[in-house]
């Protein structure tokens, strides 16, 4: 069966929520990745590239998938990068413009189920983005990413095949401290900095 054909029980079931302890082989993967990606989409419009999540954070528990930012200039041509995109192996997953604009992008899901490497690529105009805050909080901040990690490890007992669950039931810690992080890091990500 085709994974476009599945209900998303039969989705969630299939990929369901796991976490795994730290792998130092995460940022081998997102460089490997980040290469095919610079190799098949026109350079001049990729303005920042970046390894986000927890896998990006050495030591954190985390799902064995990398996730990566890719911010494109507000003059891309995002239907040619949606189409050279699929030609490369990536799924289309979610597609929005307003209130912001972003494109998410899966890599290694298999209708037998995860594939050894999986990714998600998160597309967002070049902007102040707050998963790069987060990142560099926990990266900074061995208390606060061992919080975040145990507070997966209770979630995953409940949401283990609800994805929107779990993300929903992640969301107010990730907002607390990448408020924080923001503070102390000031317009660190701006595009005028």
């Amino acid at each position: 069966m085709n994974l476009s054909e599945m209900t998303l029980d039969e989705l969630w079931e299939l990929f369901p929520i796991i976490l795994e302890e730290h792998n130092t082989a995460y940022v081998d993967w997102y460089a490997e990745e980040k290469n095919n990606l610079l190799n098949c989409i026109q350079r001049k419009n990729i303005k920042r590239i970046n390894h986000i999540g927890s896998s990006a954070v050495k030591g954190l528990i985390s799902k064995p998938t990398i996730d990566i930012l890719l911010e494109i200039d507000k003059e891309s041509d995002t239907e040619n990068l949606k189409y050279i995109l699929d030609i490369n192996g990536w799924i289309l997953m979610f597609e929005e413009n307003e209130p912001d604009f972003k494109i998410v992008f899966n890599k290694g899901y298999t209708p037998e189920g995860f594939a050894p490497k999986v990714y998600h690529l998160h597309i967002r105009y070049f902007g102040d983005c707050d998963e790069l805050y987060f990142r560099d909080y926990l990266l900074a901040r061995d208390d606060v990413a061992k919080d975040y990690g145990n507070l997966k490890l209770e979630l995953i007992k409940q949401y283990k095949h609800d994805r929107d669950g779990y993300t929903k039931a992640k969301t107010e810690f990730v907002l607390k401290h990448t408020q924080k992080a923001r503070k102390e890091f000031g317009d660190k990500y701006s595009p005028e900095s």
